[in-house]
């Protein structure tokens, strides 16, 4: 367990948001590649369908992070009736700290671009558990699963 790499980035408000504002709560951080594509909308919605019972564990929060503008994210935000923010990284430099910034694939040509991934951080700040390529049909009710699993076995993390 390693602890993730602090951020300040504006969310879909613009009111920036750090990784420190959340200490002492677990975190479900998940970083996807566009607002409004069938995916990350799957994604989005799991969460904000699951976010009442994600809550429930330490106070967990989430957040979505991508490289999408404030804009862009408020109207997804808004669409489709997220309650969570997102988070706007237009330079990818925090995707680029958590190793979600890959070289990508598609039709033979080679670019940049986001792997979907997700990570749980305890209330320390560490991170405890790494998803990578991620499939977003079922992934908020792994997470709960995982988060179950942490708050018995890593209560003092």
């Amino acid at each position: 367990m390693h602890h993730a790499p602090n951020f300040s980035l504006p969310d879909q408000d613009g009111i920036a948001r750090s990784l420190s504002d959340y200490r002492g709560q677990w975190m479900v951080l998940y970083f996807y590649p566009k607002d409004n594509t069938p995916g990350c909308v799957m994604e989005a919605c799991e969460f904000r369908d699951e976010h009442a019972i994600i809550s429930q564990f330490g106070n967990a929060s989430i957040i979505g992070i991508s490289k999408d503008s404030v804009r862009s994210h408020k109207k997804f935000a808004t669409e489709h009736h997220l309650n969570f923010p997102l988070l706007s990284d237009v330079d990818h430099k925090v995707l680029e700290a958590y190793g979600a910034w890959k070289s990508k694939k598609f039709m033979g040509r080679s670019y940049m671009g986001v792997e979907r991934t997700t990570f749980i951080v305890s209330p320390t700040g560490k991170i405890v558990k790494t998803y990578k390529n991620v499939v977003p049909k079922g992934h908020a009710a792994e997470i709960i699963q995982d988060l179950q699993q942490l708050q018995i076995s890593l209560v003092d993390v």
